[in-house]
């Protein structure tokens, strides 16, 4: 009884499976050429011969396809430009095997699609020693699916053509368990067929797409064989699909994690491309061969080449470009030695200026300081002297303090002209202890504390008397703004030297003020033009009874060891 069984079932099956050469070369249909525009004009072919495309030819674009009158052209066709490429093309087809979720309504939720492109590795066009590749992905179980597909599909670019094959398909649910739970299996191992009109159908899995009769069961390999599912799609404008039936599709819990393995092999390709482009063909010569393949990637005998020839115009020579780059070196290197002798004579020039310039303005300073400062200072002692003699009226005292007054702030003003003049101090280092010792003298006298915070400013960094006189004179405006209008306790003074950014901040916690107001005699837009003059900027915040904050800020690159004059 239980062999009559067997014979029975093998009697539904088989006539049904496609025989292991079904799906051999058909006759080859003729492939032809057609046409060849280069460059915008189409050019004759010559059969049998070869085409010269005339020098430098910038777009080239053939087209082929069926010869005329020869009926359908072969499923694929692939080309190649033998010269300018070793691979064949053939267009990006692909198809699919996809994981659907769909929720208790039958709306699908989602869809993970792993593609198949072109053929797989070991692909030799038979099914009797195929090489299948083994798969194995992982999906989560989006929220609101209740049930789960799995699809296999030629529904990729809508001509596509070729063969998918899945063997030993099998999902189930990851877990800790030594045999997880499985919800989806290849059926050809249950012998779950059923007859149905022509085609075998199976328990739990359905055809579908344009053409469902392109999805196939077939057998493979020997010893031993196997069967699985196939999509054989030779149709170049239709598609074919297995999925599981809606009825038995198993469920699912959102959050789940599912595994899905699978062997496959496949070859596809394009069958509707009908033309080829190419740019900036080189010298030489080329060989476009075009060649027909059936759906299973078997040549069908159909092709047609073409020889074109790129010749090599003079310019182009390997005497002229020799000569041409020989000439060039002379130029570049005459040019290259004049520049540079003229570049070193203007460096020397400028050197020799700076030097001078520097030494006039180191002894402007020394005179300054040696005599200038000596008899103003002299001024002033004697003013003082002056002052507390009891034998001078009352009025000359008052004028003597006057003038010991001014004389000690002329004094003050010479010392920061001599400071600024003197080229010893263009550096960092200088200017940031300067800015330190300025605003200790200028809060000597003023009932707030003075707070510094100075990085160490590096003394190799050099800047230009100008650069030093603009920030030192901001400084000293934004301190007097304190000093005159801010009503403040306390004053801070930050100072770095970042990312070859320079940054001084001026910083109190008195009364404050509305930047939005025209507030006059407060010299803002005086330290702003001063910072804009040197190339830098000066920022503002400030609100009434929370104090003010002056930041100014100049980029100084720390590789420039010139000074900008």
């Amino acid at each position: 009884m239980k062999a009559l069984s067997v014979a029975i079932l093998a009697f539904y099956i088989c006539p049904a499976l496609p025989a292991q050469n079904s799906f051999a070369a058909e006759p080859a249909n003729a492939i032809q050429i057609q046409s060849l525009i280069v460059d915008g004009k189409q050019k004759s072919l010559p059969r049998g011969k070869s085409l010269s495309l005339g020098s430098s030819p910038q777009n080239i674009s053939f087209s082929f396809g069926p010869e005329t009158n020869s009926g359908q052209a072969p499923f694929r066709i692939r080309y190649r430009l033998e010269g300018r490429e070793n691979n064949w093309n053939e267009g990006g087809a692909w198809m699919y095997l996809a994981i659907r979720f769909y929720n208790d309504s039958g709306d699908q939720i989602s869809q993970n699609m792993f593609k198949v492109v072109g053929d797989s590795a070991g692909w030799n066009g038979s099914l009797k020693k195929p090489t299948l590749a083994h798969r194995r992905e992982t999906v989560i179980v989006p929220q609101q699916a209740s049930r789960v597909w799995v699809v296999i599909s030629s529904a990729g670019p809508p001509d596509v053509v070729g063969i998918y094959v899945v063997a030993n398909l099998v999902m189930s649910k990851s877990s800790s368990k030594l045999s997880p739970d499985i919800l989806i299996q290849s059926p050809f191992d249950n012998h779950r067929l059923n007859d149905a009109s022509n085609y075998p159908t199976l328990s739990g899995w359905a055809r579908d797409g344009n053409i469902p009769s392109m999805a196939k069961i077939i057998k493979f390999g020997q010893d031993p064989e196997q069967t699985a599912f196939a999509i054989v799609d030779d149709n170049l404008s239709s598609h074919a699909e297995w999925h599981t039936a809606k009825e038995s599709a198993p469920m699912v819990t959102p959050g789940e994690q599912l595994v899905v393995e699978w062997n496959e092999m496949y070859s596809m390709g394009i069958g509707g491309i009908h033309q080829a482009a190419y740019h900036d063909l080189p010298t030489g010569t080329y060989h476009f061969h075009v060649v027909g393949l059936n759906a299973m990637g078997i040549p069908s005998g159909a092709e047609d080449i073409l020889t074109i020839l790129v010749p090599q115009i003079f310019w182009k020579t390997s005497w002229f470009r020799v000569g041409l780059l020989f000439a060039f070196f002379m130029v570049v290197g005459g040019s290259w030695r004049y520049v540079a002798l003229q570049r070193m004579r203007r460096e020397m020039l400028h050197l020799k200026n700076q030097q001078a310039l520097e030494r006039e303005r180191l002894r402007i300073a020394h005179d300054i300081h040696d005599d200038l400062g000596a008899r103003v200072t002299q001024i002033s002692l004697l003013s003082a002297m002056s002052q507390g003699n009891s034998n001078f009226p009352e009025m000359a005292r008052t004028n003597f303090e006057q003038i010991s007054q001014m004389s000690r702030e002329l004094v003050s003003a010479l010392y920061q002209t001599v400071w600024a003049v003197n080229p010893e101090n263009d550096n960092l280092d200088a200017l940031g202890n300067y800015i330190c010792q300025m605003v200790n003298q200028l809060c000597d006298r003023v009932p707030f504390r003075c707070r510094f915070h100075l990085e160490d400013m590096p003394r190799e960094i050099q800047v230009s008397s100008q650069i030093r006189h603009n920030i030192s004179m901001a400084v000293k405006e934004a301190v007097h703004n304190v000093i005159k209008h801010a009503k403040a306790s306390e004053v801070k003074i930050n100072v770095e030297y970042t990312g070859n950014l320079l940054t001084v901040s001026v910083q109190d916690d008195g009364c404050g003020f509305q930047p939005a107001d025209n507030v006059a005699g407060n010299g803002l837009g005086n330290m702003q033009r001063r910072l804009a003059d040197i190339g830098g900027g000066c920022s503002f915040e400030s609100c009434p009874g929370r104090g003010t904050a002056v930041r100014m800020c100049l980029t100084i690159p720390a590789t420039d060891k010139n000074l900008i004059k």
